[in-house]
């Protein structure tokens, strides 16, 4: 028994709404998976914010028409497609996916779109190289905490030069005092 136009017509509202949340969409070949390997990818990816959905490739071109952004998605719709849509930690997510693969070595990513533009798999590649928001963060905090630790120790080293100075023209002028 087929879907009703009301569950196509469900599952398209929910894929628009994914995908308004969404920053990067990645199309993978998934033919040969298992739904407990589904299943695992979903739970790999879940950390990230990122959410796999298999979806006919017809409803998604739905989904995606009039929507620029995510038109260059209908050159990655063919064959059986899986939906890796991915909010904001796009190198986690892309990381997650990845060790899936190399654990099932069942799935072959098509490529992806962000911000409108078509992504091939080096690209995707490259992205998931990036460093993760957390690691970003603490380089982010590392480099202000040097900063404000250098800051500290040179407004902490001003007294101490004047200090010193003062103390050299003192005892300048006591050497130029007994020497008359």
């Amino acid at each position: 028994m087929g879907r009703t136009l009301e569950d196509k017509q469900e599952i398209v509202a929910d894929l628009k709404e994914t995908l308004s949340e969404s920053t990067l969409a990645l199309v993978i070949e998934y033919q040969g998976l298992t739904v407990a390997e589904i299943t695992d990818l979903r739970r790999r990816l879940r950390p990230s914010g990122a959410v796999c959905k298999v979806t006919k490739n017809t409803l998604m071109g739905i989904a995606i028409q009039d929507q620029e952004k995510w038109e260059p998605l209908s050159e990655l719709l063919k064959g059986s497609s899986a939906f890796l849509l991915v909010k904001e930690d796009f190198s986690s997510a892309i990381k997650a996916y990845q060790d899936f693969q190399k654990a099932t070595k069942k799935t072959e990513l098509r490529g992806g779109v962000m911000e409108g533009r078509l992504l091939k798999e080096n690209d995707v590649k490259a992205l998931g190289d990036l460093p993760s928001k957390e690691q970003l963060m603490g380089q982010i905090a590392g480099a202000i905490n040097s900063l404000a630790s250098k800051i500290a120790v040179g407004i902490n080293e001003v007294p101490g030069s004047l200090a010193r100075a003062l103390q050299a023209v003192a005892e300048a002028e006591k050497g130029d005092s007994t020497a008359e």
